[in-house]
C-alpha cells in the first residue's frame, strides 16, 4: 500500500513539474517578479528609467532587469535582431515597421505611451539668451544664426530626430550643430560655455530632488520657448509636467514601450509596473506628465462644526 502512494506521489510530482518547466521554444525564462531580460532604452530617458528598476529591484530582489542606455535607432535594431524583448524609446512603430514584425513574429508587438517628456533647451546660467522663438530655434539649428548648437550625438538619437522633423522639417542642420556623447555631456559643456545652446530630455534637468540636477541646475537654466498653442500671444513656457500637460510647452514628445512577447514574463512585469499607479509616480516625480494615470490636485473643503 505504501508503494502504491509513493508511486500516486512521484507521478503527480513529475506531472506538475512538467507543466512548470518553460518551453524551449517560447523563451519563456522568468516570471514578473524574478528572472533576468536584458532591455534597451533610449540615452535621454536614462535618470527616469533608472529610477523605475531602481523600485522594481527592490520590490522584487530576484528580478534583474539589465537596461542598456543607447542612442533611438540602435534600440529598433536590437528589437529587430532579437537581441531584447523590450525597448523604451520616443516614438511608436510606424505602418512598415508594424508590418516588419508581425510578418516575423507570431504575436505582434504591444507599444504604447507611458509618459509625455519634453526636449530641454538649456543655456549657462551666465548666458544673455534664455528665451527663444521657434524661429529663433529654426534660425539656429539652420545655421542661419552662428550660435553653436550642442546635440546628444549625431543623426541617429531621437532629440536630433524631434528637431529635425518639428523645427527644421526636414531640412539639414547648419555648421554651428555640434554632437557630443550623450546627454551628460551636453550638460557639461553647456556650463563651460556661455554662447551656447544645448538640447537634452527633460529627466536629465526637470528632477530637482535629484541631488546632480539640482547641482546643475545652478550653473545652468532652462530656456523659455515659445508657446503656440496658447490662447494669448506672446507667451513662453519652461519644460516642465504642468506646461507639458497643458500643451504651453511646444517640444513636448511621448515616451513608448515598444514589446514583442506574449509571454507573462518578467518583461510584460515590469511594463505593467510602468503602466500603474507606482510606475506613473516615478515618472511624475521626474518631472514628466505620466500617461496612464491622472494625478491632478483637487480643492477640498472643510466644514467646521460650531
Amino acid at each position: 500500500m505504501k508503494k502504491i502512494i509513493y508511486f500516486i506521489s512521484l507521478y503527480f510530482l513529475l506531472l506538475t513539474s512538467c507543466k512548470n518547466k518553460p518551453d524551449a521554444g517560447s523563451g519563456e525564462t522568468d516570471t514578473p517578479k524574478k528572472g533576468t531580460i536584458y532591455i534597451s532604452v533610449d540615452e535621454s530617458f536614462k535618470p527616469v528609467i533608472e529610477q523605475q528598476i531602481k523600485v522594481y529591484h527592490s520590490s522584487y530582489p530576484e528580478a534583474n532587469i539589465i537596461a542598456s542606455y543607447k542612442p533611438e535607432v540602435e534600440c529598433f535594431k536590437d528589437l529587430m535582431k532579437d537581441s531584447t524583448r523590450l525597448i523604451i524609446v520616443a516614438k511608436g512603430l510606424t505602418k512598415d515597421e508594424r508590418a516588419f514584425f508581425e510578418n516575423k513574429l507570431s504575436v505582434p508587438p504591444q507599444y504604447t505611451e507611458l509618459a509625455y517628456d519634453a526636449v530641454a533647451v538649456i543655456v549657462n546660467i551666465n548666458s544673455k539668451d534664455s528665451i527663444f522663438t521657434i524661429a529663433d530655434l529654426k534660425n539656429i539649428l539652420s545655421g542661419k544664426k552662428s550660435k553653436t548648437a550642442i546635440m546628444d550625438g549625431n543623426n541617429a538619437t531621437s532629440s536630433v530626430r524631434y528637431l529635425q522633423d518639428s523645427i527644421l522639417r526636414g531640412a539639414s542642420f547648419g555648421k554651428n550643430v555640434v554632437a557630443v556623447n550623450g546627454s551628460n555631456a551636453v550638460i557639461e559643456a553647456i556650463k563651460k560655455n556661455e554662447n551656447a545652446i544645448g538640447f537634452v530630455g527633460l529627466s536629465w534637468v526637470g528632477n530637482i530632488d535629484e541631488p546632480k540636477q539640482k547641482e546643475d541646475l545652478t550653473k545652468l537654466r532652462l530656456a523659455l520657448i515659445e508657446c503656440v498653442k496658447c490662447n494669448e500671444k506672446d507667451m513662453f513656457a519652461k519644460p516642465s509636467q504642468a506646461t507639458i500637460t497643458f500643451g504651453e510647452y511646444p517640444l513636448a514628445r511621448p515616451l513608448f514601450y515598444i514589446f514583442k512577447d506574449d509571454a507573462n514574463g518578467l518583461g510584460t512585469g515590469f511594463v505593467n509596473f510602468m503602466s500603474l499607479e507606482r510606475g506613473q509616480l516615478i515618472f511624475r516625480r521626474s518631472g514628466l506628465a505620466p500617461a496612464k494615470m491622472s494625478f491632478l490636485k483637487r480643492n477640498g473643503k472643510i466644514k467646521e462644526q460650531e
